[in-house]
């Protein structure tokens, strides 16, 4: 039985378009959807297995991007937003009908992707959206239920896929976490 990771991945990785420019984002409600108007193509795109992004029911991994927050809208039924958990980094606004995320917000203008939104773009009908580069927080599904002794298996499924596996974020984005915090700290970066 293969492993599903995620839906948008299982069948293989679609090369995003270097053209593309946003789209529009819907929560799973079958009326009222709230929608989210994305103005820019999404960066960093990756399957994460941490407790707190959203997945699919079923799956291990959640499909999560980052875009510009200045690129993105709440077009429709933004009265059915909620943030999920206030006490975290990351304000993850969700449908409260549905549950589906639609957008992430940092808040603190410290952090080093303040300005940046997380987007799941598998809530989008358009072709074109950035593939996914890497797995991120694959341990991390652990602690949602998945048997330690499947891991090897998770991560050569993840492997298949044509993605590195990582405990933490890729290299790049830890390297500019990095270089932004010794900059705040006044080091040389």
């Amino acid at each position: 039985m293969t492993i599903k990771i995620h839906p948008a991945i299982d069948s293989g990785l679609v090369p995003g378009n270097a053209n593309f420019s946003g789209g529009t984002l819907s929560c799973q409600c079958s009326e009222n959807a709230v929608k989210v108007k994305v103005d820019s193509q999404s960066a960093h795109n990756h399957v994460c297995g941490c407790t707190q992004c959203w997945k699919p029911e079923g799956v291990l991994f959640s499909q999560v991007a980052v875009v510009p927050r200045d690129k993105v809208s709440v077009i429709a039924n933004a009265d059915k937003l909620a943030i999920v958990d206030d006490s975290q980094v990351i304000q993850r606004y969700a449908c409260q009908q549905c549950g589906a995320h639609m957008y992430g917000r940092i808040e603190d203008k410290t952090h080093p992707f303040y300005g940046l939104d997380f987007i799941h773009t598998e809530l989008s009908s358009e072709q074109g959206w950035s593939a996914p580069e890497f797995a991120a927080f694959v341990s991390s599904i652990i602690e949602s239920g998945e048997s330690p002794e499947n891991m090897s298996a998770v991560r050569s499924r993840i492997s298949e896929l044509g993605l590195e596996s990582y405990d933490c974020l890729s290299p790049a984005l830890m390297d500019a976490i990095a270089t932004h915090t010794a900059k705040a700290a006044g080091a040389s970066a």
